[in-house]
């Protein structure tokens, strides 16, 4: 159970549509292990396809009134369909955050042996960097090394670290996303990290979600020491919504929402949670998260909620055995 705050601090926010990023993993490349998606994508998932439905999406999500767009360099095209869509609707207003640290080797196949590759190295960030400027130009407010964790020799990289610092002087926020079971000695860890006496991160995108909250102590002390904080996998990569447990059914059911708004406005309803990132393959499904604005959780059902949280271990590894498709 996640007791980082109690339900009587949370704030009703009028702006929750201001609080929601829109990620683009479901609907950047062919395959991805979020269930719920394929019913929702085109029957060809070719390159045009899958533009044209990422389009859809960023519209509807422009419409709603999210401001916040989240990419990086393993999503396939995203950052492609990212900046053709910037260049056509011409919006000024949003905030763009990639990621580096994964390369997406999967050559637009289904059934492509390997997806992506991970490495964090001095000359991988050179690479990605400048391909993610080239893609989206001053677009990006925010990069963050994708995936980090206790094993990456980034925590001992001084010239990786030093090459990451300087973003900084360029006008752009660093920032490094989390997984695995681990998340909390990660967070703690990273933001410990100086170049010159100065902090490299001032942000983090972690998993925090119903059936995963172990992260939520280290991310609200993170929040409280002034570090943005973003939270992905807010649905469990579709495990919520396909299957969801007894007590979230019952409790969509009551508010009159599908289950995946009540777990978004779970993580909304953590007040160090500044950006809450959905990740939709359709309008239809963005619609069905965004409902999440209009539900407000009592103190009561968010303690029943707190009952379904699994083992750290045990929920990463079943994140491990969902299949790309």
């Amino acid at each position: 159970m996640d007791v980082s705050c109690s339900p009587s601090s949370i704030p009703q926010r009028r702006d929750r549509a201001l609080r929601i990023g829109l990620g683009l993993a479901a609907v950047g490349r062919p395959a991805y292990i979020n269930l719920g998606r394929v019913s929702e994508l085109p029957p060809e998932r070719s390159v045009d396809a899958m533009r044209r439905t990422t389009y859809a999406v960023l519209d509807a999500a422009y419409r709603a009134g999210v401001r916040w767009i989240d990419v990086a360099r393993s999503y396939g095209r995203a950052e492609e369909f990212l900046a053709g869509w910037l260049d056509r609707r011409g919006y000024t207003d949003l905030t763009v955050s990639s990621k580096w640290g994964y390369t997406y080797v999967g050559a637009w196949r289904l059934d492509a042996a390997m997806h992506e590759v991970k490495e964090h190295s001095a000359s991988s960030f050179s690479r990605q960097w400048s391909e993610s400027r080239a893609l989206l130009g001053r677009s990006i407010n925010l990069y963050q090394v994708h995936s980090l964790t206790l094993e990456s020799p980034l925590f001992t990289d001084e010239p990786l670290q030093r090459a990451l610092s300087a973003l900084t002087d360029d006008g752009v926020r660093v920032g490094f996303s989390t997984s695995g079971p681990r998340q909390g000695e990660v967070i703690r860890r990273a933001f410990e990290l100086e170049v010159a006496g100065r902090p490299i991160f001032t942000s983090v995108q972690s998993t925090w979600n119903l059936l995963e909250p172990s992260a939520g102590r280290a991310l609200a002390e993170a929040h409280m020491a002034g570090n943005l904080v973003l939270v992905k996998e807010t649905l469990a990569n579709g495990r919520l919504v396909v299957k969801p447990p007894p007590v979230l059914a019952r409790i969509a059911a009551r508010h009159g929402v599908g289950p995946d708004a009540v777990a978004v406005a779970a993580v909304l309803a953590r007040p160090w949670a500044n950006t809450v990132l959905v990740g939709p393959a359709s309008p239809e499904q963005l619609a069905a998260n965004l409902a999440a604005m209009q539900v407000k959780l009592t103190e009561a059902e968010l303690r029943s909620l707190a009952t379904i949280a699994e083992p750290p271990g045990e929920y990463w590894g079943r994140r491990s055995s969902l299949h790309w498709r």
